[in-house]
């Protein structure tokens, strides 16, 4: 049988645990009557699950009858992109070629005997999306792992529009929390301050047990154990179920220690790059002192509570800190103070 857990970014696992709560709860906010928003990001640390949310998030809306759900290429012309897919919807070409909507200058579609050619991309998406909104269908719009390029600002800045317009038309973006933020300081973009953030949860430890009892055929104080390890990190999860497949049984040291391992190589040395020195320093100081105290680690970084609490927060939402207990800090990630320790040993 082949190994159910995956290591590969991005792809559905055989075994996975869905947020179907956090999921719901999105599908539900969007499809109200008065949405509170009509974009949305999803935001995370590497391997927490953006892009299997995502393709849950996909799959629901495929299944309501009034809605399209639409995937777009952060790296593509999205606007080009965009006009193009709305032209291909099932169920709405004919209403666009009687609307005598000719996108043939733009390469979408064929030419309409007496109609006069659209020559640009927000034209053509404005006039599609009035027959798309006089059809009472919405349209869903899904952009995995967004970053602030030159396809991605001029779209978001014409989506914008397209809510002014009031046309039935949401966007969800995801993203590492630094890519989100960078967009959102764009100077055109200020509106996406206001847009509902998604900060992904840790995985439920009861799923994950469960998975782990049945996978492996073991008693349940053995799958607590595994599970208890990945402090509910979806790419944690996968990476240890892996190994035990792969490996079989073998003892804990030695399985933690290929953990390890794998976690270092997949996303811990990247995680790690991506920080600045001053969230280094940050980082090693709670590796040293465990769930410390922030006014100890303040002492030991000698920095006052203004400057410490700017990078606390910023460690938090990049989801690599708890601070959920007053006055500590943590790691979310599993066994981040083993790779920390050894970073800080090999980098003397």
């Amino acid at each position: 049988m082949k190994n159910p857990f995956t290591l590969s970014f991005g792809k559905k696992p055989t075994q996975f645990i869905p947020r179907l709560s956090q999921v719901n709860d999105l599908v539900e906010d969007i499809m109200d009557e008065d949405p509170s928003s009509q974009a949305y990001m999803i935001t995370g640390v590497r391997g927490s699950g953006k892009t299997v949310m995502m393709t849950l998030l996909y799959s629901k809306m495929e299944e309501e009858d009034d809605w399209y759900a639409i995937e777009l290429n952060p790296e593509t012309d999205l606007l080009r992109s965009f006009a193009a897919k709305l032209y291909q919807l099932p169920g709405m070409s004919s209403l666009f070629v009687k609307a005598k909507i000719d996108l043939s200058l733009l390469g979408i579609g064929l030419s309409i005997e007496k109609a006069t050619p659209v020559s640009d991309l927000e034209t053509a998406i404005e006039r599609m999306l009035d027959q798309i909104k006089k059809a009472g269908k919405h349209v869903l719009i899904l952009m995995d792992e967004v970053v602030g390029n030159d396809f991605v600002r001029p779209f978001v800045s014409e989506f914008q529009i397209l809510i002014r317009r009031e046309y039935p038309v949401f966007l969800v973006m995801t993203g590492l929390y630094e890519n989100l933020y960078n967009l959102q300081n764009d100077k055109s973009l200020t509106f996406l301050y206001r847009t509902p953030k998604v900060y992904l949860e840790p995985l439920n430890f009861t799923a994950m047990r469960k998975v782990y009892t049945k996978v492996f055929d073991i008693d349940t104080s053995e799958a607590e154990k595994l599970a208890s390890w990945t402090k509910g990190y979806p790419f944690a999860f996968q990476v240890l179920g892996y190994i035990r497949w792969e490996q079989g049984e073998q003892s804990d040291e030695d399985l933690l220690a290929d953990f390890d391992l794998y976690m270092s190589e997949y996303v811990y040395e990247k995680i790690w790059s991506e920080l600045s020195p001053k969230d280094r320093s940050i980082v090693i100081c709670v590796g040293k002192l465990g769930d410390a105290k922030v006014k100890e680690l303040r002492e030991s970084l000698n920095m006052d509570s203004n400057e410490f609490s700017v990078y606390r927060d910023r460690l938090k939402r990049k989801g690599i800190v708890d601070v959920s207990q007053y006055g500590k800090i943590s790691f979310v990630l599993p066994r981040f103070d083993v790779f920390v320790h050894n970073k800080e040993y090999m980098d003397r």
